[in-house]
């Protein structure tokens, strides 16, 4: 007994100094989150921390520890490192709520910083709206959703993917983001990683590291069209890594992947056994061909849709994910423990609403991104143009341009968009939405050109 007692008290006091390095190791984070923030640089430093990884590998090597562990632990202290340093980081939606705060005061602000259309839900809503309370859509329901919208959804997405997918298939969410939060919480544990290609809407790493799930990120460029690099993403998956973000057509740049990169990526998943968790809320906004991942009919993806953006339901917040089984019951069991079921009268609303014809949505954003793209163009501004979304990702070629404090500028003159920075390393760079009226965007995009013109 006494042995054992002396076991525990030595590994006892290793904890205690354990935690007190810990709280040296969080002071010097937040230093470097200082010092980052005077010089511009962004939190994470990928180069560094794969030094650091490399290190890491090759003494457990020496120690004979196990690799996976060590790993895991690391992941956990450089999450908390980003956490420490990221209470000043802006995004388009803090931009967002700052406008909202302005046109509280009273000033007018032109929004091309957030993806919400302007134009009105379908009429068949506001029927559907009158009708809930007569139809008794009232009630506590099933996690996974009402069995009638559910089968209406499986039908839905079977006719419009070409895809064979049953209600067992889909649970009912509020909103995408609910479900992209509830994938990674349910199907990774802390410490995992997950892959994520950049830009990339910020949501994944936050859902991540609210979750300790360390994320890697695959960097693409303009210049190289917004493609990744496969051998990255081979070279990036290790023991941790068990799922991989993608997000086509994308937020910010519009990119939609050509299908043998996305087949080489899929590829690559089904080889090391990933979940493949795909956004593909902007597939009615896809003006080139698209292929949606459940086409690869792979036990491990996790799809995500959304009624926000093809049928302008933004505060309606209802979307839906489609999966096996067996991942739908993981989730909906999560989803019922933080909030029962989805309002039964939201989700009635929805599956009219999938009666509606969108098509003219789709073309009025493509007439709007046409216009932003012509007058992009006229302030020799860099971008590829969209393949589809509701976005313009632009460079602005000016030295020292910094896109968060320019968006802060521009709020004072009554125009709000996002910066390049809150969708990775992309300091240099603005999304402009293009949810206006073409009048409004015009407008807006004068305002942009006379600020950049003053600077140059």
């Amino acid at each position: 007994m006494s042995d054992i007692n002396e076991l525990r008290s030595k590994m006892d006091d290793i904890t205690i100094q354990m935690i007190k390095m810990l709280k040296t190791r969080t002071d010097i984070a937040k230093e470097i989150g200082e010092v980052k923030k005077n010089i511009g640089k962004v939190v994470t430093d990928e180069s560094r921390e794969d030094t650091l990884r490399e290190k890491i590998i090759s003494l457990c090597k020496e120690l004979n520890f196990d690799e996976t562990i060590a790993s895991k632990f690391l992941n956990f202290l450089l999450n908390e490192s980003v956490k420490v340093q990221s209470n000043t980081k802006q995004t388009h939606l803090s931009i967002f709520l700052k406008a909202k705060a302005l046109e509280q005061e009273g000033k007018k602000i032109i929004h091309m910083e957030v993806g919400e259309p302007d134009f009105l839900p379908p009429p068949i809503v506001k029927d559907a709206l009158g009708e809930v309370y007569d139809k008794g859509f009232l009630k506590y329901g099933q996690a996974k959703g009402i069995p009638l919208f559910r089968e209406a959804l499986a039908k839905y997405v079977s006719t419009k993917f070409g895809v064979n997918t049953t209600q067992e298939n889909i649970m009912v969410s509020p909103g995408a983001r609910f479900a992209i939060f509830t994938a990674i919480n349910t199907l990774l544990n802390p410490g995992d990683e997950l892959i994520v290609i950049e830009p990339a809407w910020p949501a994944y790493k936050d859902c991540a590291l609210h979750a300790g799930v360390k994320v890697r990120t695959i960097s693409t460029t303009l210049e190289n069209k917004w493609e990744p690099s496969i051998e990255h993403i081979e070279q990036t998956i290790n023991s941790n890594t068990k799922m991989i973000a993608l997000n086509y057509p994308n937020n910010p740049t519009g990119k939609i992947l050509p299908e043998k990169i996305q087949d080489e990526i899929v590829e690559v998943a089904i080889k090391n056994n990933l979940y493949i968790l795909s956004d593909e809320i902007y597939s009615d906004y896809a003006y080139v061909p698209w292929k949606s991942i459940l086409s690869y009919n792979y036990d491990k993806s996790i799809v995500t849709q959304s009624f926000s953006k093809s049928h302008a339901m933004t505060g309606f917040r209802i979307g839906y994910t489609i999966a096996k089984p067996e991942i739908i019951d993981k989730m909906s069991k999560f989803e019922a423990l933080c909030l029962t079921n989805v309002s039964e009268p939201v989700q009635y609303v929805a599956m009219k609403a999938l009666e509606a014809d969108t098509t003219e949505n789709t073309n009025t954003v493509q007439r709007r991104l046409e216009v932003l793209a012509q007058k992009a163009r006229e302030m020799n501004l860099e971008f590829d143009v969209p393949d589809g979304a509701m976005y313009l990702f632009a460079k602005v070629n000016q030295d020292g341009f910094d896109g968060v404090k320019f968006a802060n500028e521009l709020l004072d003159l009554g125009l709000a968009v996002a910066p390049g920075e809150g969708f990775g390393d992309y300091k240099n760079f603005i999304r402009i939405s293009a949810c206006r009226d073409e009048n409004v965007l015009i407008d807006g995009m004068n305002i942009l050109s006379g600020v950049l013109t003053e600077k140059q």
